[in-house]
């Protein structure tokens, strides 16, 4: 195993990503090891893996990266990411290391790196980071390594935190082949009045059956043809690591994860100390509707895990999530996204109610909303276009939001164009009260775009 400098583009937004054999190897592995045992001033660090078949070997690299920067480590083996979240914090470490692409196609993997309590390294820190791991002088001290089965402790803390005490709910669940497979059927075990269907419950790591990832329709497709034919209450669709969950209702309709935290808040509303909610920008004004007609308070905030999690823990958001599935409860769980026990929670609902999914999401305004779409720009313009798009919407004296990319407020309609954390894309969304409408400011906003393009472009 040896130091070596690492690309610096796999140094991403919120963690550090890349193509295994391609930008990541077991000497990128170790290095990130050496370097992170090196940075921290406190030196226990908690580590785990995911199920991809690249994660054992870039585990044992890690691990002699740090120990030979000595650091103690707690190794936790094959875990999801949320069981990683809660072995750090029932053991109050502060620094972590998880191996996982997350949904990312199969030949990709990452680290998902952790400085502090409040959760996963993001912006400035990762790319302090990167700069720092750049220099390649670091620690040579001896370290230590103890492993720790977080499981049973897991289990009781999903067990403790979900109430099904009402009527028996039928429910397929779908893994995608990911790390859930590993825990979903002794977590189903514990709940005797749920039914259960298992699709594409078994680990395998080249995701045979379809991409691990709920919040892409088209993955969502063979759990709700099996919803449909069982005739079973409610479908859950958990990501690759495990953090983000996905729903399809009792008629096999595919859910936004705008619609199932609807469903949440109206539930959650006469339990909740604090009337207020939040969402991110990617989130349809159906939601942001429902949210003022009961009563809340609302924020809207910008997209990205580890934004969201820091924000809803600092200001003690009771529950809230964002677009792309990843939610977090701090009712009666600890503040963590668990694409598993978001599902539970669901079944929850239902079971203390006589109505159907459908019956519950009932009263909602209607809006005409396309998918979110990917732009391919480059990293070193997509910054530059949405600033060209801020500056269009304040020539036109457009009502916008630029927490996160620009965000344009219609009486009938918004528009959103941001750009990606996560590679050279831009991401848009458009919704409208009318299909017209919503296609009219597609063609308006792209065009925008492909100007801002050219210019950057030919200049």
């Amino acid at each position: 195993m040896k130091l070596v400098k690492i690309k610096k583009e796999i140094f991403r937004e919120y963690d550090i990503r890349g193509i295994y054999e391609e930008d990541l190897n077991s000497d990128v592995a170790y290095t990130i090891g050496r370097s992170f045992a090196t940075i921290i001033k406190d030196k226990h660090v908690i580590i785990g893996r995911d199920n991809r078949l690249s994660s054992p070997v870039l585990h044992d690299a890690l691990v002699q990266g740090l120990l030979e920067s000595g650091a103690s480590i707690i190794d936790l083996g094959l875990v999801t990411t949320p069981m990683y979240y809660f072995a750090k914090k029932k053991n109050n470490i502060e620094n972590g290391i998880m191996i996982t692409a997350s949904h990312n196609p199969k030949e990709y993997n990452g680290f998902k790196i952790s400085f502090s309590h409040e959760g996963n390294a993001y912006g400035k820190t990762i790319y302090d980071f990167r700069d720092f791991t750049d220099k390649l002088e670091f620690d040579s001290k001896k370290g230590s390594i103890t492993n720790l089965d977080i499981e049973k402790d897991y289990l009781d803390l999903i067990k403790n935190s979900v109430d099904l005490k009402g009527k028996k709910i039928k429910a397929v669940f779908d893994c995608g082949n990911g790390t859930g497979s590993i825990i979903i059927k002794k977590i189903l075990k514990m709940f005797p009045n749920i039914e259960t269907e298992f699709l594409f419950c078994e680990s395998d790591p080249t995701f045979p059956n379809h991409h691990p990832d709920p919040s892409v329709k088209k993955n969502q497709e063979q759990l709700s043809l099996m919803v449909k034919k069982l005739g079973y209450d409610i479908g859950i669709g958990i990501d690759g690591d495990a953090d983000r969950v996905g729903i399809v209702d009792n008629n096999g309709t595919i859910l936004g994860a705008d619609i199932y935290m609807i469903l949440m808040y109206r539930y959650l509303y006469p339990f909740l100390k604090e009337k207020k909610a939040i969402y991110d920008v990617k989130c349809s004004r159906v939601l942001i509707d429902d949210l003022k007609r009961l009563g809340y308070q609302t924020t809207m905030y910008r997209t990205g895990n580890s934004y969201m999690n820091q924000k809803i823990n600092q200001d003690n958001y009771e529950f809230g999530g964002e677009y792309s599935g990843h939610v977090w409860f701090k009712d009666k769980f600890p503040g963590f996204d668990d694409g598993i026990y978001a599902g539970l929670r669901a079944i929850e609902v239902l079971s203390n109610s006589k109505k159907s999914m459908t019956e519950l999401l009932t009263n909602l305004n209607t809006y005409y909303s396309s998918n979110e779409e990917k732009i391919k720009v480059t990293e070193e313009t997509k910054f530059l276009i949405v600033d060209k798009i801020k500056q269009y919407c304040l020539e036109k004296n457009y009502q916008f939001e630029d927490i996160d990319g620009v965000r344009v407020e219609f009486k009938d309609a918004w528009a959103l164009v941001r750009a990606s954390n996560t590679g050279p894309d831009l991401t848009v969304r458009f919704e409208a009260t009318t299909e017209n409408r919503a296609e009219e400011l597609k063609k308006e906003f792209l065009k925008e775009i492909k100007k801002a393009q050219d210019e950057l472009l030919n200049n």
